[in-house]
């Protein structure tokens, strides 16, 4: 007996699914009751705010702080996250302990009347909240109009059904996850959509000094998701990249080598840097940071003063 382990979640329906597999994994491997491991759904401003972007709002931190306050608080003892939602740096006293296998990474495409992205009418309406999928998307198709639109999965999805959007792009990992793959209309191809540092991961972030979790966690953590998700942060962080930047990283195995490609594109997607490094997957951080000065290198001090990076 390990005595209640409590997993603190924002309250969505994707959010509740991932706890709910961070518990079940607990339980299958370290052989614990349903009633050892309790869900703590905690409302969080990302949840409240709804008119505006988070970029204008306060940033991607709106999906975490209540939750990471709980969390170094003691009133739960693990926060399950989608990885993109997390901000670039943790908050002091709080690690990422741990990651499940990692989801489809792509984006997909939820269109009303189009097959693909190309068939998307001109001039059609689309909804996102995402700067990187409106850069590479105005990049792509700027005869579309591109609209806000904020919301849980099923709410942007019911956008389009109801004829309010003509199409909008999402993480195929949720539309997965919660049972929604048959509202997929085409996945974007990651040579000209490349995803979110973190897109289809979800991570499990607990006190660094609890040594009681990261030990449960230890046994159910995928390490080559985290290995991943390390670079690709890593990535992020070298550039200072935030819900204000434009940036898209991968990062994957390639045979016994990790490669991460990453891409910092300007808001309107006509103007982009990007670089390609790989190692042992040891040295993840690394390799990230590696990628990540390659382009503060290679983008011109103008670019990236607009951009609010690399300073």
């Amino acid at each position: 007996m390990v005595g209640t382990i409590r997993i603190g979640t924002r309250g969505s329906r994707l959010a509740l699914w991932q706890a709910n597999a961070v518990r079940d994994a607990l339980a299958a491997v370290h052989g614990l009751a349903g009633q050892e491991i309790e869900i703590v759904p905690i409302k969080t401003s990302g949840d409240r705010i709804r008119d505006r972007p988070l970029s204008e709002a306060g940033g991607k931190g709106l999906f975490s702080k209540e939750i990471e306050a709980a969390l170094l608080a003691g009133s739960i003892d693990m926060a399950v996250h989608s990885a993109k939602d997390m901000e670039t740096f943790l908050v002091d006293g709080l690690v990422i302990g741990a990651c499940l296998e990692r989801e489809d990474v792509r984006d997909a495409l939820v269109a009303k009347s189009a097959a693909t992205l190309d068939a998307v009418p001109q001039g059609a309406r689309v909804g996102t909240a995402s700067l990187r999928r409106e850069a590479l998307l105005r990049r792509l198709r700027p005869d579309l109009a591109i609209e806000l639109l904020r919301g849980n999965v099923p709410t942007r999805v019911a956008k389009v059904e109801s004829g309010e959007l003509d199409a909008t792009l999402l993480a195929a990992a949720g539309l997965k996850r919660i049972g929604l793959e048959d509202k997929i209309t085409a996945l974007l191809p990651l040579d000209k959509f490349p995803p979110a540092c973190g897109q289809g991961t979800i991570a499990i972030e607990c006190r660094g000094e609890d040594s009681r979790v990261i030990d449960l966690l230890g046994g159910i953590d995928h390490r080559q998701t985290s290995h991943a998700l390390a670079c690709e942060r890593a990535f992020l962080a070298a550039l200072g990249g935030s819900c204000k930047t434009p940036v898209a990283g991968y990062a994957r195995l390639d045979g016994l080598l990790l490669r991460l490609d990453g891409i910092l594109l300007s808001e309107d997607g006509r103007e982009s840097y990007q670089a390609t490094a790989s190692g042992d997957p040891a040295d993840a951080a690394g390799i990230g940071r590696e990628a990540g000065v390659d382009i503060l290198r290679k983008a011109p001090a103008g670019f990236l003063k607009r951009l609010g990076v690399g300073g």
